[in-house]
């Protein structure tokens, strides 16, 4: 399942993301993947401000109840910064199912892109993630973010003018696998839908139900 989320960061926060972009070097995105053969692109080069946009992007993961509630997350990479300019792409891939960080390697069940400037500001760009024999393109509005799955295969399509700039990170769930935690997440949007008009004992069977898949299921 895929997950966009509209408004993960506000105007105010894109704003004072941009703006450390602008002064900010950039370098090779192979850096982080010096055998691929697909992927073309920048990564931000600076670690001081690299440690002020993530942090500032994780603060708003952890706050985003519709993102909590979908990830189910019990690691996430903080958010790196990535530039696309004109003739720039990352071809068709699945992402690593180990990401190594500092504290220790992370598995990455969802991949998490998150658009920081207006689509309208840059043509191509667009991801595309591939579901069987048909595939989906997103370019989100500027404080939006979208999660899919880390093993779908995917790719970024050429900027063809302008210029693309995102943050990515990958997310370890408390449940590795995909359709497991949809179906707990399809039984939270249900309570949540239902609200007050179920009844008490609906709910509390509901409530079970998810509780008790929970604890089949989940790493803690």
């Amino acid at each position: 399942m895929i997950k966009q989320i509209p408004h993960l960061l506000s105007a105010d926060q894109v704003r004072e993301i941009k703006s450390f972009c602008e002064k900010a070097d950039f370098v090779d995105g192979r850096i982080s993947n010096p055998h691929s053969k697909v992927k073309n692109n920048l990564h931000l080069g600076d670690m001081d401000i690299y440690e002020k946009t993530s942090q500032l992007m994780m603060d708003a993961l952890a706050a985003s109840e519709d993102f909590q509630n979908f990830a189910l997350p019990h690691n996430i990479a903080p958010p790196l910064i990535t530039r696309y300019e004109i003739g720039m792409h990352y071809g068709l891939h699945p992402d690593s199912a180990v990401i190594p960080l500092p504290q220790g390697p992370l598995r990455s069940d969802l991949s998490c892109t998150i658009f920081l400037n207006d689509p309208n500001s840059y043509e191509g760009g667009a991801l595309r993630i591939t579901l069987g024999d048909s595939a989906m393109r997103f370019k989100g509005a500027a404080g939006s973010a979208i999660v899919y799955p880390s093993n779908t295969l995917h790719e970024v399509e050429a900027v063809v003018s302008g210029q693309r700039l995102v943050a990515i990170s990958f997310i370890q769930s408390r449940i590795a696998d995909n359709a497991r935690r949809h179906l707990l997440y399809e039984l939270s949007e249900v309570a949540a839908l239902e609200g007050l008009g179920m009844s008490d004992e609906n709910h509390n069977r509901l409530q079970s139900v998810k509780y008790n898949l929970s604890r089949m299921w989940m790493d803690v």
